[in-house]
């Protein structure tokens, strides 16, 4: 037999030659692979940024059994990160709508509440999440729950002063002078609170007031009426940063559509 006939291309046929390159390993990917230990630890889901900064400045961070106080450190993913002893690991990304009904509290750690709104999302993903800003007790509407603590922080923080939308009801008829006085700015506790705009939510029932702000003051809406001797009935969140409770009946969850995550990553929903 011709040895070389076995490596002899077949006649009429194109040879198919394919070339395999050996992946180079240099400094340059290696440090791609590392990431910001504040970073890390975000992503699994307990806090923020900076507030990991502050964890690991208090010396609560060890990596691979080491204690780390320097800002600015950078692990590899597989890197052994724990928090007060509990091994840390990246999560998926997980976002839930919810339609918060009254009697509820806005937490995950409460051992005096009977009801939280952790109850009302149980089972719904194995990842830790928490609620995005707070509603109290008696307000009733939007809220979102996530593990993306970046995320959250860029919703909550008063710098973003991003647009909320509540409906409330009163315990007595919104005033025309009192509607323009919310408009123009509220003294409240030496600072003055204004709102974007305040209107009717039904002409023949003044009682029901729709107001748009931006403020992320706690309470700001009951404080601002009650400042001009309304009692808030009450407080219904329509719109959170782009999110409505459309087509959510109250006490139910839904998790957010792709769509809706991007929106709120890119900051373009008002």
């Amino acid at each position: 037999m011709n040895k070389q006939a076995d490596h002899a291309p077949t006649k009429g046929k194109k040879k198919t030659v394919i070339h395999i390159r050996k992946k180079q390993v240099t400094n340059e990917t290696k440090e791609t692979e590392l990431i910001r230990l504040n970073k890390l630890i975000a992503s699994s889901g307990i806090c923020s940024r900076r507030e990991a900064d502050e964890l690991i400045q208090a010396g609560l961070i060890t990596v691979n059994g080491k204690i780390v106080t320097e800002l600015g450190t950078k692990v590899r993913p597989d890197d052994d990160v724990r928090y007060n002893g509990e091994r840390l690991r990246r999560e998926k990304p997980v976002y839930i709508l919810l339609n918060k009904p009254k009697d509820y509290i806005t937490t995950t750690d409460d051992p005096h509440a009977k009801k939280t709104v952790m109850d009302l999302i149980s089972g719904a993903c194995k990842e830790r999440v928490f609620p995005v800003g707070r509603l109290d007790r008696n307000t009733t509407g939007v809220l979102l729950l996530t593990n993306d603590g970046e995320l959250a922080k860029k919703l909550t923080h008063p710098s973003y002063r991003h647009k909320k939308i509540y409906h409330v009801t009163l315990d007595k008829n919104l005033k025309s002078n009192d509607m323009q006085a919310i408009v123009e700015g509220i003294d409240i506790d030496g600072k003055k609170f204004a709102a974007d705009e305040v209107s009717y939510v039904d002409p023949d029932d003044k009682k029901q007031v729709g107001i748009t702000i931006h403020s992320g003051q706690n309470h700001i809406v009951r404080k601002i009426f009650e400042a001009l001797n309304y009692k808030v009935i009450k407080l219904d969140r329509v719109y959170f940063c782009g999110l409505t409770k459309k087509g959510l009946p109250r006490g139910k969850w839904r998790f957010l559509t792709q769509q809706e995550i991007n929106l709120l990553k890119m900051g373009r929903f008002e």
